[in-house]
């Protein structure tokens, strides 16, 4: 049994442990960084890289390139093999962090045994991470069916892929099959796309029929069968759906189990580990961030934990973690994006103090140009600060930065305003969704038209 000591143990070697240990490591602390199965996680091996590869395959299939299934499927290989020395343990023992391959367990409030080595360090930081949530619906077990861990395995096309769960990954899921020649109906219990905004939701979901995509909402799966072949899924009001191929696209669930959190006092609850603001668990000497610690599920939030946890436990600096700038993209075509509240949310909270800025992408000259001219820009205000943007339109993930910006600086209305776009863009739409706010203030204002009339009198 080897014995370690370190500053710094990391569990977990996705997004955010590898920021965490990258960062921890080259601030000259000692560092420990353990991962049992793949480097780079969920996002580089099964979720954000392979999914956004095999979306842009499917949409050069969509504009009348031929794309052969295989050959999709080893874009989405090669996109991984390119991104995954950045994400290696060479790198970062280059780095100077040890990194040791194997999982690990708690055994006391500040020592994890992984394999043979038992290491205690000053600081514990859990990134974990989340796996596919499998439900628990009758007859599943008796069918072959895919998760996004192993969906970008397929090398033989499906003919018609049923998918349970409708959102941001069925939904993309959905639209990169149909646009690679499969059939694809997704099966949703309540509202696909249903924690956005529904008038942008709507949007997409259009789009997305018009492509001959079967989209069945208010579908609860009640039993799974196979029948002659074929996959049968019985949904609780009776209807009934035939396909070749499921993916389960329904939750995550998180990566907690092989952890032994009871030993080192680490209370959880049902979405993962329990944290405070500054992401410290019940055990003041352990961290958690990411999918585990149970809030958002963003590759970009864990690299934002990340930040949180190194100015906490490097530097015993105080330092919060919050929700309220974060955005979020769904990528399918168009895209969907969100920062804030939505309308719903912003109406609930501020009531009458709320106005909504909204600029079409059809009043956007380089939308005209290009045939993007499908979706809207909506703002929501109150006494002149953004609280909340919606985006549902081209290049959507892109455009939501700039709104990133404005929420995570507290900036007013008129700072988007007075920003000067290069013409014609289409980042043009934020700028004219500040101005369609400003406009009725200043054209409608019957006291703006005095003084203009006063100063136009008085100018020699």
């Amino acid at each position: 049994m080897e014995h370690v000591r370190t500053d710094l143990l990391v569990i977990g070697g996705g997004s955010g442990g590898l920021s965490v240990a990258a960062g921890a490591a080259q601030m000259g602390a000692d560092v420990v960084l353990l991962e049992g199965h793949k480097m780079g996680g969920d996002c580089l091996n099964y979720g954000c890289v392979p999914s956004k590869a095999l979306l842009a395959s499917a949409k050069r299939a969509h504009s009348g390139q031929a794309v052969d299934f295989a050959a999709a499927r080893d874009h989405v290989h090669e996109v991984i093999a390119t991104i995954a020395p950045h994400d290696s343990v060479e790198r970062f023992e280059g780095l100077g962090v040890r990194v040791i391959q194997d999982y690990g367990a708690f055994v006391s409030p500040t020592k994890v045994q992984a394999g043979s080595t038992r290491i205690t360090a000053r600081r514990i930081v859990i990134a974990t991470g989340s796996s596919p949530l499998v439900p628990p619906i009758p007859g599943l077990d008796s069918v072959p069916y895919d998760t996004n861990e192993t969906i970008f395995e397929l090398r033989e096309k499906p003919a018609h892929l049923l998918i349970i769960g409708g959102g941001p990954i069925g939904m993309e899921m959905a639209q990169a099959h149909r646009r690679l020649g499969c059939a694809v109906t997704v099966i949703e219990g309540a509202k696909a796309l249903g924690k956005d905004d529904p008038e942008a939701a709507a949007v997409v979901l259009d789009a997305l029929r018009a492509e001959g995509i079967a989209i069945e909402e208010d579908a609860l799966a009640s039993e799974i069968r196979e029948q002659a072949g074929a996959i049968e899924i019985e949904t609780k009001d009776g209807r009934v759906f035939k396909g070749s191929h499921l993916l389960l696209a329904v939750g995550r669930k998180p990566n907690i189990d092989r952890l032994n959190l009871n030993v080192a006092g680490i209370e959880t609850t049902k979405a993962g580990i329990k944290v405070d603001a500054s992401l410290k668990t019940s055990n003041r000497r352990v961290y958690a961030i990411g999918d585990v610690a149970g809030g958002l599920q963003f590759t970009h939030v864990a690299g934002y934990h990340a930040g949180i946890v190194i100015r906490s436990a490097l530097f015993g600096l105080p330092a919060k973690a919050g929700t309220a700038h974060i955005p979020w993209a769904t990528y399918t075509d168009p895209e969907l994006a969100q920062v804030g509240l939505t309308e719903a949310e912003a109406r609930e909270r501020h009531g009458d103090r709320l106005d909504i800025a909204r600029f079409d992408y059809a009043g956007n000259d380089r939308a005209i140009a290009e045939g993007k001219t499908m979706g809207f820009v909506k703002v929501m205000v109150v006494k002149g600060r953004p609280v909340g943007a919606t985006i549902v339109g081209h290049q959507a993930g892109e455009h939501i930065n700039l709104w990133a910006l404005v929420l995570a600086n507290k900036l007013k209305m008129s700072a988007v305003a007075g920003m000067v776009s290069p013409y014609p863009s289409l980042g043009e739409v934020n700028k004219r969704a500040a101005g369609a706010y400003f406009s009725p203030r200043l054209f409608a204002s019957k006291g703006v038209k005095r003084v203009v009339g006063l100063v136009q009198r008085w100018l020699p």
